[in-house]
């Protein structure tokens, strides 16, 4: 990990240093679990050190970690509830579908960096892309699903795809 030139280490050791324990606090009373937390923590500012951005002058500095906080608690509680989803859909597999641990372990992180991929996509967008891309839909089949055309759903297909590809970016072109 590389620190931008525009960011300042002496200034985020002073913010590290400051409020590294009132975050962990606020954190493990979102939490209810002080290992996570402090897990968290360490996010919340490793997010501020890979920052490409410049440390803004932080007149409010909790403010400032409680934001960053939040996002990364956001994401934590989507990968809990897709890894619960997927656990869920692992007891109903019949045994022959039965996985290694590795190989579960492989596939739910394949799935946390899809669903991270997507994000930000409207669900529609979403929907169309999986239905096609995972289960195996044809068009038209994910068409009279969704109750939209088969161009859309192609259209919807193509944005999600190039999302994957490129980022968000990309994706807001079409």
């Amino acid at each position: 990990m590389t620190i931008s030139s525009a960011i300042r280490p002496e200034a985020i050791g002073t913010l590290y240093a400051d409020h590294h324990p009132w975050l962990r606090a606020w954190l493990r009373k979102k939490l209810g679990c002080v290992d996570q937390a402090a897990d968290l923590a360490q996010d919340t500012f490793l997010r501020v050190l890979s920052s490409q951005q410049a440390l803004p002058a932080l007149n409010e500095p909790r403010a400032f970690l409680t934001t960053i906080a939040q996002r990364v608690l956001s994401n934590y509680w989507r990968r809990q509830k897709l890894e619960q989803a997927y656990l869920e859909a692992l007891a109903l597999a019949p045994p022959q579908f039965e996985l290694s641990s590795e190989e579960r372990s492989i596939l739910l992180e394949a799935l946390i960096e899809l669903d991270q991929m997507l994000n930000g996509l409207p669900v529609l967008v979403k929907r169309a892309f999986l239905l096609t891309q995972l289960d195996g839909l044809g068009h038209a089949e994910t068409a009279d699903l969704l109750g939209i055309s088969v161009r859309t759903v192609k259209r919807h297909i193509v944005k999600a795809g190039l999302q994957c590809y490129f980022g968000s970016t990309a994706a807001e072109l079409i």
